[in-house]
């Protein structure tokens, strides 16, 4: 008899982002100059104005709403109790995302068509029209949902915004700055003056009207980019319009498009109802613009050939004869220009990460982590994982590991999941189980992805669960969102599974009753008596075969996550932590040196003892917030604190969505130099490095007293040290390059900047 389990979605409130105190000039953007010095990268031509908006109250249609996504919270969620006869239990059930059962299966991905002769003449190029204050409308003309448009594109990238719109006002909010891939990027690899900005832009911009974003002033130093979340901001707006506006098809100003598989990118440049200029560049293996004077001839010939069949038909342009493959990816790339520029993008999808599994089995099971764009799929990263559910990576079946490239490489050319998998023609030879468990793990995150969800919380078919120390693993057979089938294994002390044909009586027969418990009452199993630990790890390995098969996504990513606490002059405290589903599943430990490498047994008595009880209580633990509450070690409480602080940074750096984006954690951190020779303590306040020391080490890894260093090493180290102000970013904390009067100072300076970038990386979100 099939038993039905209920899912819950709870989760608690990550800490507020740190206020900042700012006296930032009033901005307009009709005002197009923008300061030289206030960011890196030039300012485009001009800003793109934004879309006419219907003062008139619509009509709605009568489309589905999309479901508006609540804010991301970084703390872990406490466990559901299901009851017997109603749906699937989840105990860390993402509260990303809550999606209602709706109707809509994932869409196809629309690709470019490509059946019309190119024109050879191309068009003049015209320049954008200067942006306009919009004008004012009434809240609720506005669809509530999750609304993605980017701003003006340049050489650098552009920004975007992911909005959450409710009853006319800005309910969430997520600020993007892209690479030249147009995939946002870490705050820390962008100019500094952008690094405070996202986190003061956003509380501006809660709770704002349309009206109300376009009025907040920039950010002083980072006038272009707030200029440009703004932008994408009011675009977002103007896509979530019930009526579009009748006289305005597309966003005026230059917008960027990527092909999948990142051979090309296209500057396309519109004025409100047509194209008006195309600029076609080649990228590098790093997603990054080819200089133009590197261009071969090759690429010089394909630009000049396709250029103007894309200028003349845009993505109804035909492959040009000679140029069939090129043609192709530009094609595809100026299509991406085109969706971010039209007001009325119809994407299926909500752009962003997600995450999902194939079909599991008592061997593994296969995993994919994907980017979506615009409907299609720009990123993707194909995982193996062993029966304990973590990444195998090159230990994994010889064949397995050689076909993840070319799958990854023939779902990148599709731009999605192949709809109509076939393992003969879409399997990689040797590995099409695998190709298969991966393709249907793409086609799952795609529908994580939906603007109005599938029916249905979970999806059918077989999943995995293993509880968090790996003491039990489940198969999970899901229909129609019931339980319809459920085997269970044990793991032996050795991290194996153990063979049905040689579990004794007495594990057989609690595999039995465990199972029994688990069809009756779900995650609600009663503790079988003497087997309260077995009994626990079978109502967590429930929970995350449920967690699995949800089609929420998940406010973590999974992996394992290294991140360190707070350092002082004898070191540091290092933290590996493996996380899936948010759940702490695998952890280690360790305490670090000035020169970076683990003391083991060098280390004081009380820590090498903290250490062993530390990772036990962090597993039992389980969660961030779980952590956090294990007491410290007696004699290590330094140590403890600084673990536990370690542990909390991984979870930063696994967010799915930022709760506070920040370039890096605040606190003490260090870096070594490749030789280990020189160490340097970086400060980190308000998420920026103000302050830093400077330390030579001999080969043993301890700290030179001042007698014994050159006159060079001193003089590299008052540099550094003299430029701390303790309170600004740090001369040395944005792009640290070797300096020096003479090659000796550059030596030295060259082996400090090199343990700078190391401590600035260790600190880095």
């Amino acid at each position: 008899m099939k038993k039905l389990f209920s899912l819950t979605i709870s989760a608690a409130l990550l800490l507020a982002p740190f206020a900042y105190t700012i006296n930032a000039p009033a901005l307009k953007l009709t005002v197009d100059a923008v300061s030289a010095a206030s960011e890196e990268a030039p300012a485009p031509a001009a800003t793109a104005k934004p879309a006419a908006k219907p003062t008139a109250k619509p009509t709605p249609k009568a489309t589905a709403k999309p479901t508006a996504k609540p804010t991301p919270k970084a703390t872990e969620k406490p466990a559901a109790t299901p009851k017997a006869t109603v749906k699937p239990a989840a105990t860390a059930k993402p509260a990303a995302t809550v999606k209602p059962a709706a109707t809509v299966k994932p869409a196809a991905t629309v690709k470019p068509a490509a059946n019309v002769k190119p024109a050879a003449t191309a068009k003049a190029t015209s320049k954008p029209v200067a942006t306009a204050k919009p004008v004012t409308v009434k809240e609720n003309v506005y669809k509530d949902g999750v609304y993605v448009a980017y701003g003006n594109a340049y050489s650098k990238g552009t920004e975007g915004a992911k909005v959450t719109i409710k009853d006319g006002k800005i309910a969430d909010l997520e600020l993007m700055r892209t690479s030249p891939k147009l995939i946002d990027r870490n705050v820390r690899d962008n100019y500094s003056g952008v690094w405070a900005a996202y986190s003061l832009m956003k509380d501006k911009l809660l709770g704002k009207t349309r009206d109300g974003a376009a009025a907040v002033d920039a950010v002083s130093g980072a006038t272009r980019t707030s200029n440009g979340w703004k932008l994408s901001i009011d675009r977002a707006f103007a896509r979530a319009l019930e009526v579009k506006p009748a006289d305005a098809t597309y966003f005026a100003g230059d917008h960027m498009g990527i092909d999948p598989e990142g051979k090309y990118a296209v500057f396309a440049s519109y004025d409100e109802n047509s194209l008006t200029a195309v600029k076609l560049y080649p990228l590098t293996a790093a997603g990054d613009f080819v200089d133009e004077k590197t261009y071969t001839a090759e690429q010089t010939a394909a630009i000049a050939a396709i250029t103007p069949a894309l200028l003349a038909k845009g993505s109804s342009a035909q492959a040009v004869p000679g140029y069939e493959v090129e043609s192709r990816a530009a094609i595809n790339a100026f299509w991406d220009a085109e969706q971010n520029a039209v007001i009325n993008n119809t994407s299926a999808y909500v752009d962003g990460f997600y995450s999902s599994y194939g079909t599991a089995r008592s061997v593994g099971v296969e995993k994919a982590d994907i980017v979506i764009r615009n409907g299609k799929l720009v990123d993707v990263k194909l995982y193996r994982l062993g029966t304990n559910l973590i990444d195998r990576g090159a230990t994994a079946y010889a064949e397995v590991v050689k076909a993840n490239a070319p799958m990854t490489a023939k779902l990148l050319a599709n731009g999605s999941y192949i709809a109509n998998y076939d393992e003969k023609v879409d399997g990689i030879s040797g590995a099409t189980e695998s190709s298969h468990g991966w393709n249907q793990a793409v086609e799952r995150a795609f529908d994580k992805a939906l603007k109005v969800p599938s029916e249905g919380q979970y999806f059918d078919g077989k999943f995995a669960g293993v509880d968090n120390q790996s003491k039990i693993m489940l198969l999970v057979d899901i229909e129609a969102d019931e339980v319809t089938g459920l085997t269970l294994s044990l793991f032996g002390t050795d991290g194996k599974l153990i063979a049905d044909a040689k579990l004794t009586a007495e594990q057989k027969a609690l595999a039995d009753q465990l199972k029994a418990g688990l069809l009756d009452k779900g995650t609600a199993l009663a503790d079988v008596t003497g087997q309260e630990a077995l009994s626990a790890a079978a109502r967590a390995a429930l929970t995350d075969a449920l967690v699995n098969a949800s089609k929420v996504q998940g406010e973590y990513k999974d992996g394992t996550f290294t991140a360190y606490g707070d350092a002082y002059d004898k070191g540091t405290n290092k933290a590996d932590v493996t996380l899936r589903n948010g759940k702490i599943v695998n952890v280690v430990l360790s305490r670090v040196g000035m020169n970076m490498v683990d003391l083991g047994k060098a280390a004081y008595a009380e820590v090498q003892k903290a250490i062993p009880q530390l990772t036990a209580s962090f597993l039992a633990a389980g969660t961030r917030e779980g952590v956090q509450q294990v007491d410290a070690v007696s004699g290590a409480t330094s140590s403890s604190n600084a673990l536990k602080a370690a542990v909390d940074r991984a979870y930063g750096k696994a967010e799915v969505e930022e709760a506070h984006k920040a370039a890096y954690f605040n606190g003490i951190f260090i870096g070594a130099s490749t030789d280990k020779s020189v160490n340097v303590m970086v400060t980190v306040k308000n998420n920026v490095p103000v302050a830093m020391l400077v330390y030579y080490l001999d080969a043993n890894g301890k700290v030179k007293t001042p007698e014994y260093l050159t006159a060079a090493q001193l003089a590299v180290k008052s540099e550094i040290e003299s430029t701390s102000t303790g309170n600004s970013l740090h001369k040395y904390g944005y792009k640290a390059a070797a300096f020096g009067a003479n090659d000796a100072e550059k030596a030295v300076s060259a082996k400090a900047v090199e343990a700078i970038k190391a401590a600035l990386e260790a600190a880095g979100k």
